[in-house]
């Protein structure tokens, strides 16, 4: 990888705690539950499965019992949701991932402990879409793969509104991400964990693998000394 943990360092700041995005609303814990249960109940008797392909791999808030390697049809990683606090603020935006339709993504499918598993998805939940805004950015999706499960739980998957940057450059995704930095840290560690943990299941990403080259160099850019004007002295 071009991109290091040295790099990171050097993009992460103190930064106050923005709150929720402008007009967002939260939704109330029985609401949560409500949706957990709903979800729960399409299960079945079935096992549970989760698809992780971004931080839910590297940062799981579940119990699973077994992991499989898995691809999603028909979807594929963006860098397209803009944020103005957690990785970003008001003053320097960042982008977090999404699944957007088109391609294939390669992940992690996870089964959820079954003892528990209603308490689990509402803990997802609570983390993953606890705003009216974000409910329909959870839903199930066919998988494929070698003894992958034939459908699992998604996050993020579709998103839409004023706040999705569809199809950006990755030049112009990699300036963001090397700059954009909030309380919880920066869009250059989250990108950095997420391409080190795919690695490790032997997954690689084409364009997170681009992208996180040009990440390297934007803050390599950003953290040149700079040229002594006057050049080097006369003899």
């Amino acid at each position: 990888m071009a991109l290091t943990a040295r790099h990171v360092a050097l993009t992460l700041r103190p930064e106050p705690d923005h709150g929720p995005e402008p007009g967002w609303t939260p939704m109330q814990d029985d609401e949560l539950w409500s949706i957990a249960h709903r979800l729960d109940a399409e299960a079945g008797e079935a096992p549970l499965w989760l698809f992780a392909y971004g931080s839910l791999i590297w940062k799981p808030d579940f119990e699973a019992i077994e992991q499989r390697r898995a691809s999603a049809f028909g979807w594929h990683r963006s860098f397209c949701l803009q944020i103005r606090s957690w990785r970003g603020s008001p003053a320097q935006p960042g982008l977090m991932m999404a699944l957007e339709r088109g391609g294939r993504c390669d992940g992690v499918a996870y089964r959820l402990r079954p003892h528990d598993r209603l308490a689990q998805i509402h803990r997802m939940l609570a983390r993953e879409i606890r705003f009216h805004e974000n409910r329909e950015m959870v839903r199930w999706i066919p998988l494929h793969g070698d003894g992958a499960p034939r459908r699992a739980l998604v996050f993020w998957a579709g998103p839409r509104g004023p706040r999705i940057l569809s199809r950006l450059p990755l030049p112009e995704v990699a300036r963001t991400l090397a700059r954009a930095c909030g309380h919880a840290g920066s869009c250059a560690e989250y990108l950095f964990n997420t391409v080190r943990h795919l690695e490790m299941f032997g997954i690689r990403d084409r364009n997170l693998w681009r992208l996180q080259q040009l990440v390297a160099e934007e803050i390599e850019a950003l953290h040149a000394p700079p040229l002594d004007p006057t050049g080097p002295a006369r003899r």
